[in-house]
């Protein structure tokens, strides 16, 4: 049961900040620069940090919780709006 209710927080939060990231993006780039490709990069870590959860017990759901938070803020970081945002400031 234990096992199972990590599982779930840990999908729940990885959803939640999918969604986040997704609802940013729009609200940054619009429709026509969207970066589907750092969604689909995110949707598979997602994946793969639930599948290790559930295999591994004795990682804590605040670490994986953790790692794909910072997971997102990478792929986050490597998108046109940042970048440009980015090439602003610099110059």
């Amino acid at each position: 049961m234990k096992k199972t209710l990590g599982t779930i927080i840990v999908a729940a939060a990885v959803i939640m900040i999918t969604a986040t990231f997704s609802f940013a993006e729009y609200a940054a780039a619009g429709v026509t620069n969207f970066p589907f490709f750092q969604l689909g990069c995110l949707i598979v870590g997602g994946l793969i940090m639930v599948s290790l959860k559930r295999k591994y017990e004795k990682m804590y759901v605040g670490e994986v919780v953790g790692v794909f938070a910072l997971y997102a803020v990478l792929m986050a970081l490597f998108t046109n709006p940042v970048i440009n945002a980015v090439k602003v400031i610099v110059s």
